[in-house]
């Protein structure tokens, strides 16, 4: 029947087209296997991190690319270098990104490079060559696990204070960079970093810039802004000076193999506030344990500020609260153990606490 074959042709026709357009639509619509969100992530990030928006903006933007899921599955996710002094967010800055994705601030590796200054150290990462004790076990420093993530959530390895490490143990590091494995010496062992965020941070030339610009750091913020243009327009600039001493330090094969390079600013006064309401936060995070809340008056956040060191950023203003403000507050907990509501104020140029505030 000539007839019922057409139709039944044609029908096979159709449903060949209607399949074909269903599997496009499904491409299109081809959802991320990771489940964070960079919005989110980046929501954490700047209630955290001050003064840093180019740097948080570049995370931002590696964020994106990683959550689009479309990254080679020839080497790591990503490959980020943040430069700048100490103090100014780069290690909090892992910590907050594993916090969001993760839920735990500390779930990712973390390789202290200043304890592996001597050459022979690169045996703590890419284990005991044949021959040597440990060399069967391929021990190394890496957190296996923490490092390699899962399906749905990329791994976290940090490599702090990079150029504190020797040149053998920076050059153990470039076939990670490049191809995202490390073969263990012993041969048995390959670990893969291929799922991973790799993250380094370094304060090389942070000392000579900070050195060159410390007098026009003192200035109102538009005379800065002023200043700054003149250096970048003499190439002599914060920026200029911290790549000239990355290329000093690290061989070109290496920083070749790094996706961004993110230059941290100091933490200067302007910050201050902003940097204050974070540690106050965080202290109330714990107070609120205990049912407790303090505030603190201007005179309060006055004495914190006072003589901030620039040198040390946002640690100088945590050490304060740590050493000067909490044994004050602590004191009047103990003392005074069914107050609730808290307050700080400052009596002859110290720290003081009071049921509430007096009224002016």
């Amino acid at each position: 029947m000539p007839f019922i074959n057409d139709v039944l042709e044609h029908n096979r026709e159709v449903n060949a087209q209607q399949t074909h357009a269903k599997t496009v639509s499904e491409q299109r619509l081809h959802h991320s296997r990771f489940v964070f969100e960079p919005q989110a992530v980046m929501q954490h990030l700047r209630a955290r991190i001050v003064g840093q928006d180019a740097a948080l903006t570049d995370i931002e933007n590696m964020l994106n690319v990683v959550k689009a899921d479309f990254s080679s599955s020839e080497r790591p996710l990503s490959v980020t270098l943040m430069l700048g002094p100490t103090g100014v967010g780069k290690t909090e800055t892992v910590r907050l990104i594993s916090e969001a994705i993760h839920n735990r601030p500390d779930a990712f590796c973390r390789i202290d490079m200043n304890t592996l200054a001597q050459e022979h150290y690169a045996a703590a990462l890419t284990g005991a060559p044949p021959g040597y004790v440990g060399s069967k076990e391929g021990t190394t420093l890496f957190d296996i696990e923490a490092i390699q993530g899962s399906f749905s959530k990329p791994g976290i390895v940090l490599f702090d204070e990079l150029e504190k490490a020797s040149k053998e143990v920076i050059r153990s590091l470039l076939n990670v960079l490049d191809s995202g494995t490390l073969t263990l010496s012993s041969g048995s062992r390959t670990i893969d970093f291929k799922n991973t965020l790799i993250f380094m941070t370094s304060n090389v030339g942070a000392r000579q810039a900070q050195h060159a610009f410390k007098y026009s750091s003192r200035l109102p913020r538009p005379a800065q802004r002023l200043c700054a243009r003149l250096y970048e327009h003499l190439g002599k600039s914060p920026r200029h000076v911290i790549e000239q001493a990355l290329h000093q330090q690290f061989d070109p094969e290496f920083l070749n193999r790094i996706d961004r390079i993110l230059q941290y600013q100091p933490v200067d006064q302007y910050w201050l506030d902003a940097l204050t309401d974070i540690e106050l936060d965080k202290l109330n995070q714990r107070l609120r344990k205990q049912g407790r809340q303090l505030s603190v008056d201007a005179s309060t956040r006055a004495l914190l500020h006072h003589q901030h060191n620039v040198r040390f950023g946002a640690r100088d203003l945590a050490r304060k609260f740590r050493t000067q403000l909490e044994p004050v507050l602590a004191r009047f907990i103990l003392e005074h153990p069914e107050q609730q509501q808290l307050y700080m104020t400052v009596k002859n140029r110290q720290f003081a606490v009071m049921a509430h505030p007096v009224d002016s």
